[in-house]
């Protein structure tokens, strides 16, 4: 099976041929002109120890000996400036692919983020992903420069392969035995340098991954005093990832004292038997011997690259391994796209036994629940905490597909239709409100192109936000921070709220949207929703039961089941209904209690 990243780098050079074959063609080169090179050197060396040359280049005997010998040292000199060019122009277009494959591995890893289904996006930390998103793209990169270089020195080695042979069979003998001795040591130490390699990988993972969430949870960390537990499980992550980091330093530095040794060993060897290895040719010793030297240290040079090639392979498999399963498709849940273009909510909205699970495994939140929300009207969901109200908006939202049972638009089932067209005639305010590192009209005007600054006011306005906007140092174009860290809880709320009203949506979702205002501040709210010039289909959740007084119904749910429903007046009449123990037990609590004038919520 070809793995993703394998697929993509392989599209990527199809792509890029032409820069790929501008490399292979440098690559040739660098081989040619560097056994040129060193013939270039044998010749030199030649001229130098005999005064003349060989009698096979009978066109450059008659020359003078230093003529000659400065003739082939810039002959070499030029060879060299050839080959540095080629080089120049190889490296830069495997970069070039390289930098290509790195934006395209970035965006896949952004896309396949946003394409997973939310319930399975979710399941990841974020630190996993942040670190994926780091870490993915550079395994690729890392891929491509050690199959480059493979490639490349496996040419280079060629051609010093032909020089050592032309020289003497003994010669490829010491070269062998180099090859040999590096060979058993990195299948020695590379599966240990893999097992290593995974292991560092897993303890990056949950280093970024711990670090992410003490920023993330610093107020929790701080209320509950547990910075100092904090810090000393982190400080175990990272003694951890030491250790292994350690490990692994033993393994990958073996190899370079002995690839450093063993060339001495064999220059030595080879320089006391040098008459021996070539013969009676005593005339051609020097020459021989100083383009050997020269060659095999060339080689042990073209053998480090290799090795530390396969050791860059082998310890970047973790990472690239990652990465491949993050990206296969199989087994993935994806979000749901194409179906029946979703343009306005007419006649209302419909459950018909519906349950929900988040896995097969995963106790059921709904189960056989059944509701109606017309056009127009306003549906509340009241209960315990975990009764299920919330997860009743993720279905609406197309968060979560029904585990069972479906859910009816304008008589058209959700599943079939566009959810991205769905999606965006909603409008969702939550008690957890998410607010981006931009200025405050930006983040009220997300998702909500073209339109105007008196449109972004008016919507502030209706959502009860300008009292504080005008305080903040630059209004409308104050920068929010992290997360909107600068604002409070109900003011966060508020820019979440007007967000959603100018969106003018078909339906308002509204999830404990109101839970950080106070009193005052609701009812300014509710009057704002009551006014509004296109009344939408609200649907709220809510544990302030005398802010949904005046819905058009209200469902009380209990473990996942609805066990009453009807208008408020209904409700209360019912002395062992859960609603009205819920309602007299806030009463008594004299919290979140509004006067009856001031609940006109619609």
């Amino acid at each position: 099976m070809v793995h993703p990243a394998t697929r993509l780098i392989r599209r990527t050079a199809r792509d890029q041929w032409r820069l790929l074959a501008l490399a292979t063609i440098g690559n040739l080169g660098r081989a040619l002109l560097e056994g040129a090179s060193l013939g270039t050197v044998y010749l030199a060396v030649e001229v130098a120890s005999q005064g003349t040359l060989p009698a096979w280049w009978p066109a450059l005997t008659p020359l003078p000996s230093q003529r000659l010998f400065m003739l082939l040292i810039l002959l070499a000199v030029g060879l060299k400036a050839a080959q540095a060019l080629l080089q120049y122009l190889s490296s830069v277009s495997v970069e070039y692919v390289s930098a290509r494959c790195f934006q395209r591995i970035q965006a896949l890893i952004h896309q396949r983020i946003l394409e997973f289904g939310f319930g399975h996006a979710s399941s990841y930390r974020v630190g996993d992903l942040t670190e994926l998103a780091n870490t993915g793209p550079a395994a690729v990169e890392r891929q491509i420069a050690a199959l480059n270089n493979l490639f490349t020195q496996g040419l280079m080695g060629v051609a010093y392969l032909v020089v050592l042979i032309s020289l003497s069979p003994w010669l490829l003998l010491a070269a062998a035995a180099i090859g040999a001795v590096v060979g058993v040591l990195q299948r020695h130490l590379l599966p240990r340098i893999r097992r290593t390699a995974y292991s560092l990988s897993h303890t990056g993972v949950a280093i970024s991954s711990r670090l992410i969430e003490d920023i993330q949870g610093l107020r929790l960390l701080h209320s509950l005093g547990q910075l100092d537990a904090a810090v000393a499980s982190f400080q175990a992550a990272l003694d951890a990832q030491e250790q292994a980091r350690r490990r692994q330093s033993r393994l990958t530095a073996a190899l370079d004292p002995l690839d450093s040794l063993l060339p001495i060993l064999v220059v030595s060897a080879i320089s006391l038997v040098s008459v021996g290895a070539f013969g009676a040719r005593v005339s051609g010793v020097l020459p021989s011997l100083v383009t050997f030297v020269l060659a095999l240290q060339r080689m042990n040079m073209v053998l480090n690259i290799v090795a530390q090639s396969f050791t860059s392979l082998n310890a970047n498999a973790a990472d690239l391994e990652r990465l491949n399963r993050f990206l296969l498709p199989s087994g993935q849940p994806f979000r749901r796209r194409g179906g029946v273009p979703f343009d306005a909510l007419r006649q209302g909205i419909r459950f018909e036994q519906v349950g929900l699970r988040y896995g097969p495994q995963e106790p059921w939140v709904l189960r056989q629940l059944s509701l109606e929300l017309p056009h127009g009207h306003t549906l509340a969901l009241v209960g315990p905490s975990g009764a299920g109200k919330s997860s009743i908006a993720d279905l609406l939202t197309g968060l979560y597909e029904p585990s069972e049972g479906s859910i009816f638009i304008d008589g058209h089932n959700l599943g079939q239709l566009d959810l991205g067209s769905w999606q965006r005639r909603l409008g969702v305010v939550s008690q957890d409100t998410f607010l981006f590192n931009a200025s405050v009209a930006a983040n009220i005007a997300f998702g909500c192109l073209g339109v105007s600054r008196d449109q972004i006011e008016a919507a502030a306005a209706q959502a009860q936000a300008t009292g504080f906007i005008a305080e903040l140092p630059e209004g409308y174009d104050t920068l929010l921070g992290e997360r909107g860290h600068r604002l409070s809880g109900g003011q966060r709320q508020r820019l979440s709220l007007a967000r959603a009203l100018l969106r003018d949506p078909d339906l308002l979702i509204l999830d404990e949207a109101t839970s950080a205002l106070d009193s005052q501040s609701e009812w300014l709210l509710q009057q704002a929703l009551a006014n509004l010039e296109r009344q939408p289909t609200l649907l709220v959740i809510a544990h302030r039961l005398s802010t949904v007084r005046q819905a058009d119904q209200i469902v009380v749910l209990k473990n996942g089941q609805i066990v009453e429903r009807g208008r408020h007046e209904q409700l209360i009449e019912h002395p062992q209904g859960l609603y009205r123990q819920l309602w007299n037990r806030q009463s008594e609590q004299q919290e979140f209690v509004l006067s009856p004038e001031q609940t006109p919520f619609c």
